[in-house]
């Protein structure tokens, strides 16, 4: 209420008519009253009738009291905690600020999910799941819808209370009428709505051919992807192929690799939609279009001696140089690379130089002479790396530092570990490994080291104090 409006209230005029008649009707009531009291009063049995009666009204009034409060429309007070606080599942009690309370729903720890579902293609059938995920206090934060010939799947983003259990939360879609729903813990990257990410994944293949299977990893989700050549390391033709459309089986999506060959993307655990499956083709489509692409920076590093070296992306248009480099490399060096015949050595090359299967770092001397090769190579759900290095650059910090670089791609790929495979005997692989300062698991067979470096939330050790320009 405002200073005007109280002031006008202060003048406002007495109105002495209305107390004359307050007056006149208290006087009538008590003259009635008196006249009643003596009538009844000196009849046989008159004092009990009027306690009688005055009990009678005193109930009445009470009863008005109680009935009147049980059954009032006007909303509950704020600290109510009754049925009206406890009818919205989310709820929450609010101070005088405006704020929740503490220990209100807005302080519990969240999760987040992700959750698929098919439902039937009816009226209503979204709309019933929306009310289980209210009725449990999870938030909605994106949702996707992928029709199918019967039904259609919804894949929902949730913000769940950690107190509530995926099992539970799937048997109340189950009741809801979900059916074949998956659901798996999500991070803040799920956070980007569906056409931004596309957008993203498309611009980096656009600018790497690397990233292709990287990228439809990415989109699909968890799944495993094999990039399957048409032609052999050694030559033979492998006979497999994929019409230019593709071919989606339920859980298996086989696409026509632009460079020639398969690639195959497995999901056994929930099938893929006709939707994922276009968007999918049109990566590929664009990366045909694009054709080979390799980003061309350099880095160039001195040595402690003083030498100058340059470390760069490689493709196949390095062949030559690599073999030239090979040529160069003693047996006991190929040997602990390829772990077989040394003859067999540059069949290799032109698989492992392909940008399809991986990321492969060179290192040329300031003459242009090609020194060492590193490889990041996509190995289904598993990434490996490996080395090379030319026996009279050996034991300066080339292999160390091409490591530590393809570890960092690793990292950016997304990658959760990486593995080498090496001899007991190779001390340098070895040394290098543990110079990342990652967890290391070793094993053993048949004279075979497999050396794995988990990822995770270590960070890879910093580079070299080299002094570095990138040009």
């Amino acid at each position: 209420m405002t200073d005007v409006t109280s002031a006008k209230s202060a003048r406002r005029p007495h109105h002495w008519r209305r107390d004359l008649i307050e007056l006149a009707a208290l006087f009538t009531a008590v003259a009635i009253a008196d006249a009643i009291a003596n009538l009844i009063g000196h009849q046989p049995g008159g004092p009990s009738l009027l306690i009688a009666a005055a009990v009678a009204l005193s109930a009445t009034a009470a009863f008005h009291t109680w009935w009147a409060r049980r059954h009032s429309h006007a909303p509950p007070p704020p600290d109510a905690d009754g049925p009206a606080a406890a009818y919205e599942p989310s709820a929450q009690k609010v101070t005088a600020a405006g704020a929740p309370s503490p220990g209100s729903a807005a302080d519990a720890e969240t999760v987040l999910w992700r959750m698929r579902t098919t439902v039937r293609d009816a009226p209503g059938s979204l709309a019933a799941l929306c009310t289980v995920l209210a009725r449990h206090r999870i938030d909605i934060l994106t949702l996707q819808t992928h029709p199918l010939a019967e039904g259609t799947v919804d894949e929902f983003l949730l913000r769940a209370p950690a107190s509530l259990p995926a099992a539970q939360l799937t048997r109340a879609i189950s009741e809801a009428g979900g059916r074949s729903t998956w659901i798996e813990r999500a991070d803040t990257h799920d956070l980007v709505d569906a056409p931004t990410r596309v957008l993203g994944l498309a611009t980096r293949t656009a600018l790497d051919a690397a990233e292709l299977p990287l990228a439809l990893r990415q989109l699909l989700g968890r799944c495993t992807i094999h990039s399957l050549p048409a032609v052999s390391v050694t030559g033979r033709a492998t006979g497999e192929s994929a019409p230019v459309e593709g071919v989606l089986e339920e859980t298996v999506m086989r696409l026509r690799d632009p460079s020639g060959g398969v690639i195959t993307v497995e999901r056994p655990y929930l099938p893929f939609t006709p939707t994922e499956f276009a968007r999918a083709r049109a990566l590929v489509e664009l990366d045909a279009r694009l054709g080979p692409r390799v980003p061309r920076s350099e880095h160039v590093l001195t040595l402690p001696e003083g030498n100058a070296i340059t470390v760069r992306r490689a493709d196949r248009d390095d062949l030559e140089a690599a073999r030239a480099m090979h040529d160069r490399c003693s047996e006991q060096t190929l040997r602990l690379r390829y772990h077989g015949p040394v003859r067999d050595a540059d069949r290799y090359l032109e698989h492992l130089l392909s940008p399809r299967f991986g990321r492969t770092l060179a290192v040329q001397t300031a003459s242009g002479r090609t020194v060492a090769l590193g490889h990041l190579l996509w190995d289904g759900d598993e990434t490996e790396v490996a080395l090379l290095v030319e026996d009279d650059w050996q034991r300066r910090g080339i292999g160390s530092e091409l490591l530590g670089r393809l570890v960092a791609l690793a990292v950016e790929a997304g990658c959760e570990s990486v593995y080498a495979v090496t001899q007991a005997s190779n001390t340098g692989m070895v040394a290098a490994m543990r110079a990342l300062s990652l967890p290391l698991d070793y094993q053993i067979e048949e004279g075979t080291l497999v050396i794995t470096a988990r990822l995770g939330a270590t960070p890879v050790r910093s580079l070299p104090p080299y002094e570095q320009a990138e040009r």
